[in-house]
């Protein structure tokens, strides 16, 4: 009786070490996955900031950018009514 005890306790150590093993690496499993998609997440922010950021005025290409306007004017001065219609826009000069 003494040795299927042993042999019970000892058997039932070892299903709860390999159980919590298993525990440990699916947490660790879990944890990988939310770090990749945060990693793509970062990665397709960072993507988006560099497009955008060719769009910026810049120092060099402020001379450019500034002919660029002047020769394209856009008249910004104008009213809208309650379904977003255009009622009245100003003569550009």
């Amino acid at each position: 009786v003494l040795w299927s005890d042993t042999e019970n306790v000892e058997e039932r150590i070892a299903k709860e070490a390999e159980e919590e093993r298993r525990q440990k690496l699916k947490a660790a499993e879990n944890k990988a996955k939310i770090m990749e998609a945060f990693l793509k997440e970062k990665e397709k922010e960072v993507l988006q900031l560099q497009e955008e950021a060719k769009t910026f005025i810049t120092p060099e290409n402020l001379d450019a950018r500034i002919e660029q306007c002047l020769d394209n004017p856009r008249n910004y001065n104008f009213a809208i009514d309650r379904d977003g219609r255009v009622v009245k826009r100003t003569v550009l000069a």
